[in-house]
């Protein structure tokens, strides 16, 4: 099985030339860019000049609430729990739950597609 990239391996946007290139550590063209406000790790391309932070690509990107707090809820409506009993509990909106479940979703289904392509 061929090895995943990691964040800061190539560029995740499709307008860049580089996009989808992993490059070594010697030649590559992204960059660690600081950490954002809640302490994320930047990175930004020398190719395309574009920012991008360490969860690019998964179910936290752009999300206010802590990963802790979004796994919890998801672990929990795994196990059965309603989203209407988990939004009074928590004090999340319930359409808020619904995203990220859809977001869940979808990931996962890209996550098997990959892994299943060579099957």
């Amino acid at each position: 099985m061929s090895k995943f990239a990691k964040v800061g391996d190539f560029c995740p946007k499709e307008s860049c030339p580089d996009y989808g290139k992993v490059q070594g550590k010697e030649q590559s063209n992204i960059i660690k860019f600081g950490t954002t406000k809640i302490g994320r790790q930047r990175y930004k391309c020398h190719t395309c000049k574009g920012t991008f932070t360490e969860t690019k690509g998964t179910i936290f990107y752009r999300r206010r609430t802590p990963e802790a707090e979004i796994i919890d809820t998801l672990a929990l409506i795994a196990e059965g729990d309603r989203i209407s009993s988990l939004a009074r509990a928590k004090g999340h909106k319930e359409d808020t739950i619904i995203a990220w479940v859809r977001a869940a979703g979808q990931h996962s289904e890209e996550v098997e597609a990959v892994l299943m392509a060579n099957y």
